[in-house]
């Protein structure tokens, strides 16, 4: 079964940004190829929810960040690799008999373009062989089986019979015309498939050693994956990834806690909190390291966020109505699939008190019904939580506190256990003078 998870949620946690905002993707998006760049995204689009798979994947990237290994081919060589594969016409291969002098005139002169991309893809192919070659011969044998079995692949690949005259060709930057045809031929259109499968390999490589590289620089961590329907999760020091100088916070989950009502003042943390939860919980089912100082997790079908939720204008939607389509879309999957993720950041804030009231406490309580799933839900509205208390046992109350220093709030952005009736909102329209200003008395563009 695949991992499911929607747009709102990629959104939600900013996993691709928008191209002026920051990404979770472009974190890791240091790859030296094009190649190694696609299957970032892919892994990205596509997030694991098999034990066995993400375990894999987490083995492959942790041995090539232990080893340090540094990506050992060009990677401006699979450019001119892939145009040169990608062009099958038969029209374009190279043939003895148009070896004329008319072609050796233009060839001189540099007019002869066909040739020119023809020569420069051949030479990629030989080079990518030659450095495979050497990449192989250099090291011993790998120590994680994933590892082992793709560089046996690697290796079975180079040792083609067809291609076996690559050796003598290491370091030339060019070959003459009948070497070309006869190279052309085997490369383009006899044994493609091949190189396809040696650079899909070797892109993987690329992606396992940069995230490495990423993962011991900002010092993210390998969770450990726990087989599904265990509904545990237990998270030290998750922190968010795009922070400066961000706060870990520390919370554990299982299937007698695995509702969590999250509340807060203004300011206080909560979206960044839930994002840092669910970004983590993301990577880790990825299979790439995480923010965080140790993370074990049960593993999960799916997650869907609702922290960002915009107006659908264009379908005439208030935000209230967004919000209840958003949680009925929620709550089909919750009947279709097993061990989902769920957060909502302050439910039903489109609509007066009482409704909210009312709506966040029965679609709570709802929830905590559903055993097999985790839940974060955070409201303003505390007084759901004082009644949830005495209506769900699995429901863990936590939020974040606002430390009054005089009429200046200060968040200290630690996770603490309970429900806090902290309210600062017109300590804080007061501190910016705003009704002062309203009436004249003072503030300046």
């Amino acid at each position: 079964m695949s991992f499911k998870i929607d747009k709102q949620t990629l959104t939600d946690l900013a996993i691709f940004g928008t191209g002026k905002s920051q990404s979770v993707y472009e974190i890791f998006n240091r790859t030296h190829s094009r190649g190694g760049a696609r299957l970032l995204e892919e892994m990205f689009q596509y997030p694991l929810s098999e034990i066995d798979a993400i375990e894999s994947r987490s083995k492959a990237i942790a041995y090539y960040m232990d080893s340090r290994m540094s990506f050992p081919f060009r990677g401006a060589i699979f450019d001119a690799i892939e145009f040169y594969l990608n062009n099958t016409d038969s029209r374009t291969q190279l043939m003895a008999q148009d070896n004329t002098l008319g072609r050796k005139v233009k060839n001189i002169m540099g007019s002869d373009t066909d040739y020119t991309w023809i020569h420069n893809g051949i030479m990629g192919c030989l080079e990518m062989l030659n450095t495979l070659n050497d990449f192989l011969d250099s090291g011993g044998e790998a120590s994680d089986q994933n590892v082992k079995k793709a560089n046996d692949e690697l290796k079975t690949l180079l040792a083609n019979e067809k291609w076996n005259w690559y050796r003598q060709e290491k370091g030339k930057k060019k070959v003459n015309y009948e070497q070309a045809v006869k190279y052309d031929k085997v490369f383009r259109f006899e044994e493609r498939s091949k190189l396809f499968k040696m650079m899909y390999n070797i892109y993987l490589m690329d992606v396992y050693i940069t995230v490495g590289e990423v993962a011991r620089e900002r010092n993210f961590v390998f969770a450990k994956a726990l087989p599904a329907g265990e509904n545990v999760l237990k998270m030290k020091g998750v922190f968010h990834p795009f922070l400066k100088k961000p706060v870990g916070n520390t919370i554990n989950v299982d299937k007698n806690s695995n509702v969590i009502f999250l509340t807060g003042a203004n300011m206080a943390g909560k979206s960044t909190f839930m994002k840092s939860f669910t970004i983590a919980l993301f990577l880790a089912h990825a299979g790439f390291p995480v923010p965080a100082e140790e993370m074990v997790f049960s593993v999960r079908n799916g997650m869907f966020t609702t922290i960002n939720l915009p107006d659908n204008l264009s379908m005439g939607y208030s935000h209230f109505y967004a919000e209840v389509l958003r949680v009925k879309k929620v709550a089909q999957h919750l009947c279709q699939t097993e061990n989902l993720v769920v957060v909502f950041d302050e439910l039903f804030r489109g609509t007066n008190v009482k409704d909210a009231y009312d709506a966040t406490l029965a679609v709570t309580e709802a929830f905590a019904g559903i055993p097999d799933c985790l839940f974060m839900i955070s409201t303003h509205i505390i007084e759901v939580g004082q009644v949830l208390k005495e209506r769900c046992k699995n429901i863990r109350f936590v939020y974040l506190p606002t430390v009054m220093e005089g009429s200046v709030p200060r968040y200290t952005y630690q996770l603490t256990e309970g429900i806090t009736n902290d309210r600062h909102g017109m300590i804080i329209i007061n501190n910016e003078k705003i009704i002062e200003i309203i009436n004249g008395e003072g503030g300046t563009l």
